[in-house]
């Protein structure tokens, strides 16, 4: 390994660092009394991730992020004198460089040499030798084999349309994208994430762009009121319906969408609208593939994975990193630093992580007390890494986004790591879409319980950020369904013109409207939507295969249907754009606690209010209520948002220009309180502000 010199804090300021790190890495203790018989395990983990990170900076004589600089060093560079190209293969006899300025032939001027005992080759080349566009490989022998290679830390990998073999391809244009916004602070009040794919993004039967998501899609993202673009299937992939997740080149932009340039200008431009953008990650597993990734890159399986049983993900066909390695954690390391730097990424969405954390990968695990985050079933070279991960990404950018998909409920997960945490900023609470898909499949109407309901939404560490979400992007896939799907099914097709709606369309109008509301209303941190379950995106997703004849008329999002003024997919539109702009207007959203205020499971109410807003939910499927009363604080309240409006797709039963006093009761009077009467129609929700 070699890193680059970067800026550096003295050995002092690191050491100075490490102690006010030490000193409260208990806090969490402290927060929560059911840790503490844990307590050893966390301080363990804690000073495993210290003594890594000591290990690391060499004792504070370099800083992590100096360390993460691997891109800058590895892989095929431009210099003043012409080219460079490193590899780390320890396993190699010999490494040849070949591709279309060799004629694809192995030629003494393009050996790579051996670089000491560190398993580091290197190959020094004049400007001429190599153009912009040039496709190489990398010929690798070994004892007793060879192969041709697309090396690990490349920038640009390309399919060859014809034979569909990939290649590295030298990325080195006249005129490199420069970025017009070089610093920018993402909102984060509420973080509200509108999740995408870049490539199924387009109304066309086709794969998008970058270009074209950029003019088409990006304006949609803005005029909705999100304030956060996280990008999937970034990282190079040899199967485009993977959806991204079994990746071969880490360090490579997905060349199906684009160049380097296009996608650098699509970050640009939504920074410039206010946009955060951040990356769907995958760290947790790699492509089993090993001439296009990274399976046996020099004939040792196990240079970047673990060996025997922990090689391969049992349930992903995919290959498991060696967390413990310090090369590994290099090149995962420099991958972040790398797409935080050179693209202007805001953070990532970790995917994978509870696959990371536990030596099962969560499979068969039952989590259902604080004993089984601590039973010895947990992956400490991973825990450290994920810690080191979440420091590197807030050194090189103070206001990076973190987020972990992770569904076991790991205690310190989201903690700060100087409160004895991993450091992630959010998790993604991914019981809530597992909750809505069981409650509609399993229960009648009638038996929906609004203290349930709350329950789960806020079923979380009291210090920790969850981003909530109704449906993932999981359930848009084929095999599984979206909640309008299981709300409507196939009357979406039959019923979801204006003036054709049947009882089966308003049921779902009316439910996907309130699960959506209740969801982002209870959120402590943000909310995310995958791209078209806003308007209620009527068909699953189906990438390109032999079984549908490589077809894309399921791999790709239909604006035309929220864009018909005459189809009822535009009121789900419109309500959530007038839905976010509400949580946007509470102010200090992160901090407002969501304070119960009455719960009916037999009326199927429930009222919850933050700060100076009132939200209240009719879940009944057939019973209105007049004057139902909640104790609110004295004053008058103005309602700032209907489920029921005429302009939603509801039947507009109240009169939402009425202004609402609360009413004095001398036996209930306490703290300024009083009641506030209300009118709530069935399987309606309203949100009331007090003025």
């Amino acid at each position: 390994m070699k890193q680059e010199s970067g800026q550096k804090k003295s050995a002092v300021a690191r050491k100075r660092s490490v102690r006010r790190v030490s000193k409260s890495s208990l806090k969490m203790l402290r927060d929560d009394a059911w840790l503490e018989p844990y307590a050893a395990a966390i301080e363990g983990r804690h000073s495993q991730a210290l003594r890594k990170l000591d290990e690391l900076t060499q004792g504070g004589k370099q800083t992590l992020s100096d360390f993460a600089d691997g891109h800058l060093y590895f892989g095929l560079h431009q210099t003043s004198e012409g080219w460079v190209f490193r590899e780390w293969a320890p396993n190699a006899t010999r490494i040849f460089l070949i591709g279309d300025f060799s004629q694809w032939a192995e030629k003494p001027e393009y050996e790579l040499q051996r670089i000491g005992a560190s398993g580091n080759w290197q190959l020094a080349l004049p400007r001429e030798a190599l153009r912009h566009g040039d496709l190489y490989k990398m010929k690798v022998y070994w004892n007793g084999g060879c192969g041709e290679r697309i090396p690990a830390w490349c920038r640009r990998v390309v399919q060859d349309d014809q034979t569909k073999i990939f290649s590295a391809q030298v990325w080195a244009p006249a005129k490199p994208y420069r970025f017009r916004i070089k610093r920018f602070r993402p909102q984060r009040n509420p973080l509200l994430i509108y999740e995408c794919h870049i490539g199924m993004a387009q109304d066309a039967e086709k794969v998008g762009t970058y270009d074209e998501f950029r003019e088409k899609i990006l304006p949609r993202i803005v005029a909705d009121g999100y304030n956060c673009l996280q990008i999937m299937a970034i990282q190079e992939h040899p199967y485009y319906g993977s959806f991204g997740y079994h990746v071969s080149s880490f360090f490579a932009p997905s060349s199906r969408f684009g160049t380097p340039e296009s996608l650098k200008r699509l970050i640009d431009e939504a920074h410039a609208q206010g946009i955060a953008v951040i990356m769907d990650l995958v760290q947790s597993h790699a492509v089993k593939n090993e001439i296009e990734g990274l399976g046996n890159l020099a004939g040792d399986p196990c240079q970047y994975f673990y060996g025997g049983d922990r090689r391969e993900h049992p349930a992903w066909d995919s290959l498991c990193f060696d967390y413990g390695k310090n090369e590994v954690i290099h090149f995962l390391l420099s991958n972040c630093k790398y797409w935080l730097t050179e693209f202007n990424f805001d953070g990532f969405r970790y995917d994978g992580v509870t696959s990371m954390l536990y030596y099962s990968h969560g499979l068969g695990e039952d989590f259902n007390g604080y004993g089984d985050y601590f039973n010895g079933h947990q992956d400490d070279n991973a825990i450290t890494y994920l810690t080191l991960s979440n420091l590197l990404v807030h050194e090189v950018k103070r206001q990076a986004i973190t987020i972990a998909e992770e569904v076991s409920g790991m205690p310190g997960l989201a903690e700060p790591f100087t409160s004895g945490g991993y450091g992630f900023d959010y998790r993604l609470a991914m019981n809530i879409p597992d909750f809505w898909i069981k409650t509609i499949k399993e229960l009648r109407d009638e038996d929906w319980k609004p203290s349930s309901i709350l329950w789960e939404l806020t079923n979380h560490r009291a210090s920790e950020r969850v981003i909530s979400y109704c449906e993932s992007h999981d359930q848009a896939l084929v095999g599984d369904k979206t909640i309008i799907f299981r709300l409507v099914d196939a009357d979406m097709y039959w019923h979801f013109q204006k003036g054709d709606e049947n009882g089966t369309a308003e049921r779902g109008l009316a439910l996907h409207k309130m699960i959506r509301l209740v969801t982002v209303a209870s959120s402590t941190g943000g909310y995310l939507n995958f791209m078209g379950n806003e308007f209620g995106h009527p068909e699953w997703i189906d990438f390109p295969r032999e079984g549908n004849g490589w077809s894309h008329k399921y791999a790709r999002r239909q604006w035309n249907l929220v864009d018909n003024p005459n189809l009822l997919y535009h009121y789900l539109g419109d309500f959530d754009r007038a839905m976010l702009e509400v949580v946007k207007s509470l102010p200090d959203y992160r901090r407002l606690p969501v304070r119960e205020v009455w719960h009916n499971d037999g009326d199927q109410i429930l009222a919850f209010s933050r700060g100076d807003y009132l939200f209240v939910f009719n879940f009944n499927p057939t019973q209105s209520f007049v004057d139902y009363g909640f104790m609110m604080p004295e004053g008058t309240y103005s309602v700032v948002l209907d489920t029921d409006a005429a302009a939603f797709g509801g039947h507009g039963l109240a009169d939402d220009s009425v202004r609402h006093f609360t009413n004095y009761d001398p036996l209930l009077h306490r703290d300024g309180k009083g009641w506030l009467q209300l009118y709530v129609p069935a399987r309606s929700a309203v949100v009331l502000k007090k003025e």
